[in-house]
């Protein structure tokens, strides 16, 4: 309720020169009607202003403004000054405005320069104070002569207000820290957490965002980048005399420098014609030193590891940019596109895959839309914040669509949520990231918090040392180089493992020995819950639930003579490994082998060099593969019944990977595989 000395403070003035009406702009209106306005509440008389009250400067008068507009939920600028009629007389008047004053004006466009489409938070709002000057009595001193405190707009909660431009600052302090965190190398969204924990503040309580650190870094931009740039280019084209196999593409701009360059590796393009069938364009992460957003594309290969596809660095986060680097990593990859992308939540880059990525379906990272979570909800849920995130995974992972809508709704009703933009803006790209409209595409299981984890790390990598720009594709290359390695050692390290069977069937050794034991685990996990699921033949397939329910269930489709079976859930769409339903049925119709389709070559046991069992022309070559293979797989499982037997497969394998290492790559088979690339 309003107190009774606000109600009588509408637009009061002790002086009657003073009495013209408030215009903030050409057009404005000149008063609103108290029945559509909010008022201001306080909460001390003292800490309102009031017709009379001095300071004894217009800095000191707009400070306490300031201050009663923050605890009131809006803020102020300093709008107009005014001068007495006469020479000499200097500023003798000065308006404040609340921040929602004035309308935009209306920009002339220009087609020769991009426009951004900003909504303008201006709504006509007349609230404002005015001081004048007065030497009458002595020593100058400024005094209120206007006072108006309603406005036409909703005012914003304490928790809400803080996030205005007018009280996000940051201090020396935080910039020298900033800048210090920038020359390590590490993401703006890791200084945020880090600021977080050394100022002992809840995630999305610093008086600065984000974006203000990155507009910090960008004031900081180095003079010599234009050096930078050439040293770049100077050191790929180094890299593509040493390796006619590294690929790299580049533009300059209207002054003849650098603006955007990608560039892949050999073993990368090799990768990506067997495990770029999911690929995630991590684009959060930026080059702090250049504040140059960075674009890397990473998928999973048959061991459940990340593999490295490429880079890009642009200059502009826009569609025409994001249009370029998708062109050139479809050039590298031989014009082959992936089934499904991943990526951040970016209109410009969902605009660009639209148009350079048509038959490809993209989707959002969930994990990167769960990372903003804390700065998003934290504040505003308080208490209630891991209820609310407990209740949106409940929703995530659910299978069907109109379940999830109708949670949706009661989640956002629960939670009091229905104004929330953020709230809004997920549920209006829900079928971008919510598992009940993506679960019939495959994502290689990369939509998995441990997969998020991996590719988190293993991009990290990349981002260690920004040191000179130039250097940075070494980094990436001793990066990926690093990762290869350490994937052969862990790759090794699976297949040395002693398998063990759970359920005996055959369709269980069967599967173990074509699968990589990644893959493997994954099935096995399915198949061990198979046995407690019950499945009953009907007219147009097989209805499968578990054995304790009476309703329910999943439909699984059956056709033995084609080797076709398919599930209502959709897992083996979604992950590449069939489902429990569709193996109970299987195991039913008294299949002892899952049929060859439903093992894919993806999670095979492969060499580590995958395109030299896809492209080679050669039969002969790839029959030798699959001999080699089969060999392999029957030597893990030799070796695996005895420590004696383990450690003599070690060294002698150990022994024999020396040798093969030492024999040239250009054999006939290598050659007849090489990709195609780009001389630049």
């Amino acid at each position: 309720m309003m107190s009774e000395d606000a109600g009588q403070m509408l637009v009061m003035y002790d002086d009657p020169s003073d009495q013209r009406s408030l215009s903030l702009d050409e057009t404005s209106s000149t008063e609103e009607s108290p029945d559509e306005t909010q008022l201001s509440l306080e909460t001390t008389a003292d800490s309102v202003p009031y017709i009379g009250q001095r300071f004894a400067t217009h800095d000191a008068a707009y400070e306490f403004y300031s201050e009663y507009a923050k605890r009131c939920g809006f803020s102020i600028r300093r709008h107009r000054t005014e001068g007495k009629d006469g020479v000499g007389k200097g500023l003798t008047r000065r308006y404040f405005v609340c921040h929602r004053a004035g309308n935009t004006p209306v920009k002339t466009l220009n087609d020769s320069k991009p426009q951004r489409n900003r909504k303008s938070s201006r709504c006509g709002c007349q609230a404002y104070l005015r001081i004048s000057k007065v030497t009458d009595l002595g020593p100058a001193e400024w005094r209120v002569t206007g006072f108006v405190n309603h406005h036409n707009h909703e005012l914003l909660e304490p928790n809400q207000v803080r996030f205005l431009p007018a009280y996000r600052t940051i201090s020396d302090a935080d910039k020298n820290r900033i800048l210090m965190f920038a020359k390590t190398g590490i993401s703006v969204q890791q200084m945020m957490r880090l600021m977080e924990l050394e100022k002992c503040v809840e995630p999305g309580y610093l008086p600065f965002t984000e974006k203000d650190v990155r507009n910090l870094l960008q004031s900081f931009r180095k003079s010599d980048q234009e050096d930078e740039s050439i040293d770049l280019l100077r050191m790929c084209r180094n890299n593509k005399d040493k390796d006619p196999n590294f690929k790299f593409e580049y533009t300059l701009d209207s002054n003849n420098r650098l603006d955007n360059i990608a560039w892949s590796y050999a073993s990368s393009v090799q990768s990506y014609e067997i495990y770029g069938d999911a690929v995630v364009f991590d684009t959060t992460h930026r080059l702090t030193a250049f504040d140059m957003p960075l674009g890397i594309w990473v998928g999973v290969n048959n061991y459940g590891m990340p593999c490295f596809f490429g880079c890009v660095l642009l200059r502009e986060e826009n569609s025409r940019s994001f249009s370029w680097a998708l062109k050139a990593f479809l050039g590298f990859m031989n014009g082959k596109t992936p089934q499904t992308v991943l990526t951040d939540q970016n209109m410009c880059l969902k605009e660009a895959i639209a148009i350079e990525m048509p038959s490809t379906k993209h989707a959002l990272c969930i994990w990167m839309i769960v990372a903003k979570f804390p700065s998003w909800f934290n504040a505003v849920l308080g208490e209630r914040y891991n209820e609310w995130k407990a209740e949106f995974y409940r929703l995530y992972n659910l299978e069907s669509i109109e379940d999830f809508e109708l949670g949706w709704r009661d989640m956002v009703d629960f939670f009091g949520l229905h104004t929330n933009r953020h709230i809004a803006n997920l549920f209006a790209l829900r079928t971008l990231w919510a598992l009940p409209y993506l679960r019939s595409h495959f994502f290689a299981g990369m939509t998995t918090t441990g997969h998020s984890k991996a590719i988190n790390s293993f991009i990290q990598r990349f981002l260690s040392a920004q040191t000179r720009l130039a250097q940075f594709v070494e980094q990436v290359a001793v990066a990926v180089d690093f990762k290869d390695q350490a994937a052969e050692q862990q790759t090794m390290q699976q297949n040395l493992q002693n398998i063990c069977l759970k359920t005996g069937a055959p369709m269980e050794s069967h599967a173990a020995s074509v699968l990589t034991p990644f893959a493997f685990s994954k099935l096995q996990e399915q198949l061990v819950l198979a046995a407690h699921y019950a499945s009953f033949q009907m007219d147009d397939g097989f209805l499968v639930r578990h054995h304790t329910k009476l309703e329910g269930g999943r439909k699984v489709y059956w056709v033995p003579r084609e080797g076709i079976i398919s599930c209502s859930c959709h897992q083996f769409e979604f992950s590449g490994i069939l489902c429990r339903h569709a193996l109970r049925v299987l195991s039913t119709g008294n299949c002892f082998q899952i049929p060859d389709r439903y093992l894919p070559l993806r999670w095979r046991r492969i060499s580590t060099s995958p395109t030299k069992l896809l492209q080679s022309s050669s039969s002969d070559h790839t029959e030798r593969i699959q001999l080699l293979q089969s060999m392999v797989s029957t030597l893990v499982t030799e070796s695996a019944k005895s420590k004696e037997r383990l450690d003599i497969a070690t060294e002698q394998v150990s022994i024999l990977l020396s040798r093969i290492r030492e024999q040239p790559v250009a054999s006939q088979g290598a050659r007849d595989i090489s990709p195609i690339h780009r001389n630049l």
